[in-house]
């Protein structure tokens, strides 16, 4: 068993839009014998991309899961790959495969180098600890710069990447790569499709390159024990090439170096040795310390190793639905097996659920299973009520795994059925979507009737009409988007509050004396403090006082938009020895917000993108005076040999459309890219418009 999941890799494949990811991960199934033909994005026919709406598009949305085998030292490994989106609106795929995986292929485009998505997908997998590989792509293109993008993983990143091979060649010229620890070349035979590579004489130009970099990580492996050291010491080559390896493995695994490769894979070159890599420094479940959580029945905290024969525990990190088998959920068993027909208990509902099926997943493809065991990622059907992130366990010992935390919706759209005999069925559609994809919600408009639909971006929330149209066969009407305001107190207000009701019988009492005011620097959602030092209030009412004040927070006084933070100090409360319950304080609590914050002066908050443009140079005049006018402020402009990089803030109330306005004012050569940063207080000018024009479309209605 042991020797089982130290060959076997959990691992996703992240990196910006376009970097080369789902062709990278085709040119891995045709190597590892999965297919017999190469899928290209370009053609539509790229395995991973199964949907319609992927295909069409060129563009990877959702994360699709395999599995693949590879020898390496001759040993034979197990390699579960998840393929992440690129697009920022798609970043839910990418934070909930990191919080399952134990290592990552980052890759990045040889000309583009570390793009604003880079960043953010870097930054999530910090978050979860993921040791992580680098797949320098597209060699073979013009003005691809392999040690600038090394330069850039290491100032924009933070990280530190260690060149384990350098490029044969560049641009039109790129044939192959030298491996640094071999001190070999190897050129590629495009007549075999990549499958076949030769080794080839280092050119006499490069050799001391390659000797400067080889020494390098002699250096670099000596600093890893004293053995090693010693040996440094008194003769640096005696220091073998597994030794190297071992010692690139270590630093690896302890997320202090990265190592980097290069290849291109529309090219079929450099894969064979990627897969390697893969081997060779990615962790097993076996070197990630043992996954903790907390004992439901007991509060305390308990951990569980990769080891069948341990309790089971499996978290959910995906649920998609599948015409003929229904609803699949995607999970990581961290423990113990599970075989089909078992019953597992799901701790977040506290509710047993049946495994009908279990699945070894190829992209949309279910291959069946009779057990899945700890280390694996795997598929089951047969669930009644799961959510993304609930914890799967043995009912005998249960355990909750830490869920997934993800953004919040920035922009919203109001839909309807073409005729109302539709309703229910556009219901259930979005409800099965939201069920499925995290950061997109389903709400109710209060005061106009209207279902808003809500997600990251204009391409998100398109997906999802393209979605009800041709998988639920739902025909709607849909309104222009609409940015998700939120709303934040900007004074201190005291308020007391008496809720009194007498109807015969037992009544209901309830008397709070609160302030509220703007939460401290740094915290979001609700601040509450308690301050009733020395009264005899149970608990329950407080917990109820509480409960009332959160609530009361999703609908601001301004728009009815959530508020962002609030503190809530609770300095005295009075009870009745008959009529106080905790209804009656939770209640209290949500009628003296309303009195309170009509005297708080809210502000709204505006959602603010940060925005990424790469133009040439003749266009950036151009564009940084339509960022100006668009509000946004820029924080700076990288220039790059015959191009620019705008860096900018901008207000994603004024970005709507902004792609084919870009296009216009470039002449279709600029492209950009926009990811959600922070909200900020709206100019007061503009708040007055927004409140004017939607206070003005509900009384239209």
């Amino acid at each position: 068993m042991t020797e089982r999941l130290i060959h076997t890799r959990n691992i996703g494949i992240m990196a910006h839009i376009d970097a080369g990811k789902t062709t990278t991960t085709e040119r891995i199934l045709y190597y590892t014998g999965v297919n017999y033909k190469m899928g290209e994005v370009h053609d539509g026919t790229a395995t991973m991309d199964w949907m319609i709406q992927e295909q069409e598009r060129g563009i990877t949305i959702t994360s699709a899961a395999t599995t693949v085998y590879w020898d390496y030292n001759h040993q034979r490994y197990k390699i579960n790959i998840i393929d992440t989106p690129g697009h920022v609106d798609f970043t839910v795929e990418v934070e909930r495969s990191l919080r399952v995986l134990d290592g990552a292929i980052a890759i990045f485009c040889a000309v583009g180098g570390v793009e604003p998505q880079s960043e953010t997908v870097w930054k999530q997998a910090n978050k979860y600890k993921v040791p992580r590989i680098c797949f320098v792509n597209k060699m073979d293109r013009n003005g691809a710069d392999y040690f600038g993008v090394i330069s850039q993983i290491k100032s924009k990143l933070g990280a530190k990447p260690i060149p384990i091979q350098i490029p044969l060649g560049e641009e039109d010229n790129f044939r192959g790569v030298i491996d640094l620890i071999s001190c070999k070349a190897y050129e590629w035979d495009d007549a075999s499709l990549g499958v076949n590579y030769d080794e080839v004489p280092i050119p006499e130009h490069l050799s001391a390159l390659v000797e400067k970099y080889h020494n390098e990580l002699i250096e670099g492996s000596a600093e890893e024990s004293d053995q090693l050291f010693e040996k440094f010491l008194f003769d640096p080559n005696s220091i073998t090439e597994e030794e190297i390896i071992n010692s690139l493995r270590k630093a690896t695994l302890e997320m202090r170096i990265t190592p980097v490769l290069c290849g291109s894979s529309l090219h079929n070159k450099g894969i064979q040795f990627l897969l390697d890599a893969v081997a060779a420094y990615l962790p097993s479940p076996l070197d990630i310390p043992p996954i903790t959580g907390i004992n439901p029945i007991t509060g305390k905290e308990e951990s569980r190793r990769p080891d069948p024969e341990e309790a089971f525990a499996a978290l959910a990190f995906k649920i998609a639905s599948d015409p003929y088998v229904g609803r699949i959920v995607f999970f990581r068993v961290y423990s113990g097996s599970l075989q089909s027909g078992n019953t597992v208990l799901n701790v977040a509902t506290g509710k047993r659920e049946r495994i009908a099926r279990i699945f070894q997943m190829h992209a949309n493809k279910q291959n069946p299973l009779e057990k899945i065991e700890a280390g694996d990622i795997g598929a089951a059907a047969g669930f009644k009520q799961i959510r993304t992130g609930d914890t799967l366990a043995d009912e005998k010992h249960p355990i909750l795994l830490e869920s997934i935390t993800f953004p919040e919706p920035v922009i919203s759209m109001a839909v309807e059925p073409r005729t109302q005999d539709e309703y229910e069925k556009l219901m259930n559609a979005l409800q099965k979507i939201s069920e499925e994809d995290p950061t997109f919600t389903v709400s109710m408009e209060e005061e106009t009737g209207q279902t808003l639909i809500n997600g990251m971006g204009e391409l998100h929330l398109d997906i999802i009409l393209d979605r009800l149209r041709r998988e639920y066969n739902v025909e709607c009407n849909h309104g222009n988007p609409q940015v998700a305001y939120k709303e934040a107190l900007t004074r201190n207000v005291r308020h007391h509050e008496i809720y009194k009701k007498q109807t015969g019988g037992r009544g209901r009492f309830a008397d709070i004396d609160f302030e509220i005011s703007p939460a401290d620097t740094g915290v979001k959602g609700l601040q509450f403090i308690n301050e009733l030092h020395g009264q005899n209030i149970p608990k329950e009412y407080i917990a109820a006082i509480e409960k009332g004040f959160r609530a009361a927070m999703s609908n601001g006084p301004l728009l009815g938009y959530p508020i962002e933070s609030m503190k809530v100090r609770l300095l005295n409360a009075m009870t009745h020895p008959v009529d106080s319950d905790a209804l009656s304080f939770e209640i209290a609590a949500v009628t003296g917000f309303k009195g309170a914050v009509r005297q708080a002066q809210c502000i709204l908050l505006e959602p603010i993108m940060k925005l990424e443009v790469v133009t040439p140079d003749e266009y950036v005049g151009d564009i940084t005076s339509d960022l100006n006018r668009r509000r946004g402020q820029l924080l700076k402009i990288d220039a790059r040999v015959s191009y620019q990089i705008i860096d900018a803030f901008v207000p994603l109330a004024e970005m709507f459309g902004y792609v084919t306005i870009l296009r216009s004012i470039s002449s279709g050569r600029a492209t950009s890219s926009m990811e959600f940063s922070h909200y900020a207080p709206c100019p007061p000018e503009i708040q007055d418009q927004v409140i004017l024009k939607i206070k003005g479309y509900i009384i239209k209605q």
